[in-house]
């Protein structure tokens, strides 16, 4: 194919999970190539190869759930073509989904309103033409006028899609929330529906790690309102009247449930978009 490159090729396994509309019980695996291009899925096993234009893929997640060996299988792909549904499990799974997203999104022109939301007050900023880059972590917007939005999963609090008009026509607009600084924004979105489908399926990942469904204690609270009103953390412990061993016990669990980062080893830390949507929601329930 004009202007076809390599992406991937790595080991890997596949199989059917849903065959015109309806789910396999019997799953059968196959071991083989995975060879991604900028055009092409080729799926080389024993029993031959399977070739995937990526025009004809519909949809993607992370998760069919077609079986209990499939959902209890952590990294894999649901390739969606129609009514069909292929799991591709890749030995090196982060990068094998990373070069999936390259190929599906990256150079794709779309377009996007920056900042459409900050601070919660809605700006005057007009939509623009952008073209896409996809890396590990973040999904990279260039605006026409020059101006470079990064979309990092890290920093990544909500995302909402709702049906807009846009220079005259009716398009899907995908909204994400997400931190710059420490102001949130929102960035709006809006391109062909197919690219809106894998748009959303890779911010995805970043709205889950973000989600605020934990339990914390009153103290845990605290230290956590405090962060989020910019208190340092050697400052906590008087700040709240906690002794410094139990603020870096505290400091030790908020970073098991990856609410906070650490900055370095002297127990500095800081709110990541996780920890942020918590604190929001534990200092609107005061």
């Amino acid at each position: 194919m004009a202007d076809e490159y390599q992406l991937a090729d790595t080991q890997g396994r596949f199989t059917m999970a849903v065959k015109d509309g309806r789910k396999l019980n019997n799953i059968s695996w196959e071991q083989g190539r995975l060879l991604l291009s900028n055009k092409r899925l080729i799926l080389a096993g024993s029993d031959g190869k399977r070739t995937i234009r990526l025009s004809d893929i519909t949809g993607l997640s992370g998760r069919e759930d077609a079986t209990q060996s499939i959902a209890a299988l952590s990294h894999y792909l649901s390739i969606k073509l129609g009514d069909d549904v292929i799991i591709v499990a890749a030995t090196d799974h982060d990068e094998f989904k990373t070069a999936f997203f390259k190929a599906v999104l990256g150079e794709t022109v779309i377009k996007a309103k920056h900042p459409a939301v900050e601070g919660g007050v809605v700006q005057d900023s007009t939509w623009e033409t952008a073209r896409l880059a996809v890396e590990a972590e973040a999904l990279v917007t260039t605006l026409e006028s020059g101006s470079l939005v990064e979309l990092g999963l890290e920093e990544i609090s909500g995302l909402t899609t709702e049906r807009r008009t846009v220079d005259g026509t009716k398009r899907p607009v995908i909204e994400v929330s997400h931190a710059e600084g420490a102001t949130t924004v929102e960035t709006h979105l809006t391109g062909a529906p197919r690219t809106c489908i894998f748009i959303q399926a890779f911010l995805r990942e970043g709205e889950r790690r973000s989600e605020t469904n934990v339990d914390l204690s009153p103290s845990e609270e605290e230290v956590l309102m405090a962060l989020h009103s910019g208190v340092s953390p050697f400052s906590i412990p008087d700040f709240i009247g906690q002794e410094v061993e139990t603020v870096e016990e505290t400091f030790e669990r908020l970073i098991e449930l990856d609410i906070v980062d650490e900055v370095r080893q002297r127990r500095e830390v800081r709110l990541n978009s996780r920890g942020r949507s918590i604190a929001s929601e534990a200092i609107e329930e005061q």
